[in-house]
């Protein structure tokens, strides 16, 4: 069996923590992101050379880089980095077209990259193949309440393994999930076992455009696809589909109060974040800052480096839609975190003020950045730790601990680690702009523009 993981989502209703350079999936959480627990998941089903990771252009060296920390391997073309997002049906049928590739026959598991699942729902989802070999094949959730924010299936009529679907709902209001959950409705997981004859035969008749753009060997024009949902495009109108319950336990995420539900309490009710999210990742306290609070009640509080979230706990559904507002504006502070990660490591940003910028910048070892210039900033670069090969207007020099050079602006230069322990630089810009946008680039090993 194959195993497909989407990882291209921004996790905008968990904004602080949740940027849209570093989403929730990427995020590490109790020593591994919800990403490397998804490629845990999909070791169960598959080896490392029978997994496929589709995500988004900006996502996809987090991805490399996250699997290569977990010391899995990553086979060339297995990492699909979709140039625009066009949801889950597009992402899908390009993952299952570059399988077919290798196996025409074949059945993949899809995973969403930022869900928690019990380990007993593995044996479940193996024991539905069978059933992939004439439907469709979706996972639905016992729900343990009438939550309004999950989708729901209404099964039908029995198979020997699951039921047929008689019917997908949209997220309810209270009172109709209350209904949905005395009718033995299921939470649509979004997890799919899907095998690639039916998955075809069913996109040519449901969905002839996306049948075209990925009946082939070539990648498709992104940019002329419709963006639709594997639920809205295929499922709902095809009459083929099943859906095999999970009895376990299970979680989009989605919420700071869904991270509540999941986390342990303590004798005042509540959940410490700063515990459930690795600490030297810095996302939930910025040094030396106390938030203290005095008679309120069912709040989430999230105060991270650069800003700070309180909202009732029974109104977290909307944090995306303060997300959208910011993004209106566009303010980046829903993009960025002050640690921004880079196909070559990461910067972290010290401080920042009219006309100077104080960065630490990382690189690993045996990575370099892109040979570039900045029209409107001037660099000086001091190595903390490790070595730095600069290349600075044609020539190239060795800085060890506690050297330093100047980079001016409209010169060509760049960094490089040579080393084999990371290399830690401080870059203070100096310049009347000084925003990411000032950079051309000449060469980069990352294929950036």
């Amino acid at each position: 069996m194959k195993t497909i993981i989407l990882a291209g989502g921004v996790g905008t209703r968990l904004w602080p923590l949740s940027r849209e350079y570093f989403p929730k999936q990427f995020i590490p959480m109790e020593g591994k992101s919800l990403f490397q627990k998804t490629c845990d998941r999909a070791r169960k089903f598959s080896r490392e050379d029978e997994i496929w990771v589709v995500t988004n252009e900006i996502h996809q060296y987090l991805v490399r880089n996250q699997m290569e920390d977990m010391g899995y391997g990553v086979p060339e073309g297995h990492i699909l980095a979709e140039p625009e997002q066009k949801n889950t049906l597009p992402a899908i049928a390009w993952a299952l077209q570059e399988i077919r590739k290798e196996d025409k026959a074949a059945t993949a598991v899809v995973f969403p990259s930022d869900h928690l699942l019990g380990d007993v729902a593995i044996d479940q989802i193996k024991a539905a193949e069978p059933l992939s070999k004439k439907y469709l094949v979706t996972f639905g959730v016992k729900p343990s309440s009438p939550h309004s924010g999950y989708g729901y299936i209404k099964p039908g009529k029995a198979l020997p393994v699951g039921f047929v679907v008689e019917q997908f709902r949209e997220k309810p209001d209270k009172k109709t999930a209350a209904i949905y959950l005395k009718n033995g409705y299921l939470w649509n997981s979004g997890i799919f076992l899907l095998s690639i004859p039916v998955f075809f035969r069913e996109l040519k008749k449901y969905q002839r455009g996306l049948f075209a753009a990925f009946n082939g060997n070539k990648v498709p024009d992104f940019g002329k696809l419709d963006a639709t949902s594997i639920d809205y495009g295929l499922l709902e109108p095809s009459k083929m589909v099943a859906v095999v319950p999970l009895d376990a336990d299970w979680s989009d995420l989605g919420t700071f109060a869904a991270l509540y539900q999941i986390n342990p309490h303590d004798d005042e009710g509540n959940v410490g974040m700063a515990e459930y999210l690795s600490a030297r990742d810095n996302y939930v306290h910025a040094p030396g800052k106390h938030v203290g609070m005095i008679g309120v009640d069912n709040l989430v509080v999230v105060d991270t480096a650069d800003a700070l979230l309180i909202c009732d706990s029974r109104q977290t559904e909307q944090v995306k839609t303060l997300v959208h507002r910011f993004k209106e504006k566009n303010d980046q502070i829903t993009r960025f975190h002050r640690q921004v990660h880079r196909p070559w490591g990461s910067y972290t940003i010290l401080e920042e003020l009219k006309g100077h910028k104080i960065k630490r910048v990382t690189v690993k070892p045996g990575q370099k950045l892109s040979l570039q210039l900045h029209h409107h900033r001037s660099e000086h670069w001091v190595v903390a730790s490790g070595t730095a090969e600069v290349q600075l207007d044609g020539e190239t020099i060795l800085l060890r601990q506690g050297e330093s050079t100047f980079v001016r602006s409209g010169v060509q230069h760049r960094l490089k680690n040579p080393g084999v322990i990371p290399l830690e630089v401080i870059e203070v810009q100096l310049g009347e702009y000084l925003q990411e946008d000032d950079i051309v680039r000449f060469e980069d090993d990352y294929g950036r523009k």
